[in-house]
């Protein structure tokens, strides 16, 4: 007869990937994305952005900053990405449970928001310097501009009556130049969109300054504590890349002291 702690081994051998662990030091993104949310936003929301999605998907990647621990947040479209610290120790670092658990949440946040099931996927990235961090995002912002332009041409295209056929087929190959005047033509400043469709948005932690009295030295004191912060102003390029670096330093945004 088998022995349990034998049968039990064999069975655990075959949890192949649990021993995964995320590089010890190194720098964690992990990049969610809606399943299936083409088919499930269409006739829920309005084309090719609705105020009330992005409200959604704000409030999920408010959750996962929160119960993750993380640096900073970065949500276009229904894509998330949550930073997280070199430091970073929950899970002891699974790739597993950081993967599945991180889904889980996102999915529980956006269904009880807008009351209808949905899924996320996960998946993680890793980066050994703060430039890498940098790149990272500033390639998700430049995807998040590239995707708001072709979805206003093809959602204005749509709507002024032609196909998906005919939609996808005069935007096939075509420059940026060539879709920015199609928008003219309909009367639409792609400059004038608003900068959420166009850049993204962020999550992240930020200091204030609050008044308060030490009872024991009988003197007033001021303490710096920290809150979430929703930006849906975010800068770009050169100036998104400096705006990114103050949250990869040591004594970031949302470190607490106080002064009297």
């Amino acid at each position: 007869m088998v022995q349990s702690s034998d049968f039990e081994k064999r069975m655990r051998a075959g949890e192949c990937f649990h021993s995964l662990r995320m590089l010890p030091a190194a720098w964690v993104v992990l990049r969610l994305d809606g399943h299936g949310f083409t088919r499930f936003t269409n006739g829920r929301f309005d084309k090719p952005f609705d105020a009330r999605f992005h409200d959604h998907m704000i409030e999920a990647t408010r959750g996962l900053l929160e119960k993750f621990q993380g640096v900073y947040a970065y949500t276009e479209s229904d894509e998330i990405s949550i930073l997280l610290p070199r430091t970073w120790d929950l899970f002891d670092r699974e790739l597993e449970k950081a993967s599945s658990l991180s889904a889980a949440l996102a999915s529980a946040v956006f269904t009880r928001a807008c009351g209808e099931v949905v899924q996320f996927d996960s998946r993680a990235w890793v980066g050994a310097r703060e430039e890498d961090v940098v790149d990272y995002f500033r390639w998700r912002q430049t995807d998040a501009t590239r995707c708001a332009l072709n979805g206003w041409c093809y959602w204005t295209l749509r709507k002024a009556g032609r196909s998906i056929a005919e939609a996808t087929a005069t935007l096939h190959g075509r420059s940026v130049a060539f879709k920015n005047e199609l928008l003219h033509q309909h009367g639409i400043n792609f400059n004038d969109v608003p900068l959420w469709q166009r850049r993204g948005s962020a999550v992240y932690w930020e200091r204030f300054e609050k008044e308060g009295f030490d009872p024991v030295r009988g003197v007033a004191v001021k303490t710096y504590r920290r809150r979430i912060k929703v930006d849906r102003e975010l800068p770009m390029k050169k100036d998104y890349g400096q705006f990114l670096e103050r949250f990869l330093a040591p004594c970031g945004p949302g470190t607490t002291r106080r002064t009297a």
